[in-house]
């Protein structure tokens, strides 16, 4: 470099260090909505076309067993043209897949089944799971080697289906490091079994931050919800309360930089209380907010 161009080059870093930082880009991310937390008075159709009006994109729908239901909700989906990208398993917790039971067993192995088939019809790309459930009568080794196995029964059908398996870290004393996590999706070595992660969480002993960097490619949908930290005066113990976004004390910019940084593209679904339409309409204002990095 010559001294010409080593003034102009400097010349043009001082000018930028005046300027002020560029502004966030907004995420590539969809917004999604808990079939649960739409106004159950209000007739199906009624619901989505109104969460389609104040900004929702996808919607996320539990586990139905009735297939008559099943059909309505497609139907009323389909009409409102907001899709159902995913589908929340409703037995992992009744019938954990780790139980020692057979009969436990099978009734959550049926209940995935259900899942998977609901995700078929809708057009859905992931059941959410949770895999484990650890408890005195069911130890962490054994929670991690038989839902591995159960799982791995899944994948052919859910290979047939074109729907991921999304394992998700929840309050369930189990996959408690994102290194952990990581490995143990990896173990299947399947395109179909990935991870599902809630930034609400794991809020009470890491940073959401963390796990998704660590997580990264392997992380297929996001879940959004904030917590308020407390003092409980009689226990002396920390407390969660569940708070509408950005009113707790999770940093939506760090995961914003996060989400960034490992280039995720998919939908992040809001899982909190449910509410009127003003309610819903200011959520949905708060996720923009998050997905601008404001």
């Amino acid at each position: 470099m010559n001294r010409r161009s080593f003034l102009a080059a400097t010349a043009a870093t001082q000018l930028a260090s005046t300027l002020p930082l560029a502004q966030a880009a907004t995420l590539p991310i969809k917004k999604a909505i808990l079939y649960g937390m739409l106004p159950k008075q209000m007739p199906l159709l009624d619901r989505f076309q109104m969460a389609r009006e104040i900004g929702f994109e996808q919607m996320e729908c539990p586990q139905i067993d009735d297939p008559a239901e099943a059909e309505a909700i497609k139907k009323a989906a389909d009409q409102a043209k907001l899709p159902i990208h995913s589908v929340m398993n409703g037995d992992h917790w009744r019938f954990p897949l780790n139980s020692n039971d057979p009969e436990v067993v099978a009734k959550s192995m049926k209940a995935m089944r259900t899942s998977l088939g609901n995700a078929k019809l809708w057009g859905a790309e992931t059941v959410l799971l949770v895999p484990a459930v650890v408890s005195p009568d069911h130890s962490y080794a054994e929670a991690y080697k038989r839902s591995q196995a159960r799982i791995r029964e899944l994948i052919p059908l859910a290979a047939e289906y074109k729907v991921v398996i999304a394992v998700e870290e929840v309050w369930n004393k189990f996959l408690l490091s994102p290194l952990e996590f990581a490995r143990y999706v990896d173990e299947f070595k399947s395109p179909w079994v990935k991870a599902y992660f809630d930034v609400g969480n794991i809020v009470l002993f890491a940073y959401p931050q963390d796990w998704i960097r660590t997580l990264g490619k392997r992380i297929v949908k996001l879940h959004f919800k904030d917590f308020k930290f407390q003092q409980n005066r009689e226990t002396r113990k920390r407390e969660a309360e569940f708070v509408n976004l950005g009113e707790g004390e999770i940093d939506w910019k760090a995961i914003h930089a996060a989400l960034a940084e490992i280039g995720y593209r998919g939908t992040a679904t809001v899982e909190l209380s449910g509410g009127d339409r003003a309610y819903l309409a200011d959520v949905s204002k708060r996720v923009d907010k998050i997905l601008a990095g404001a």
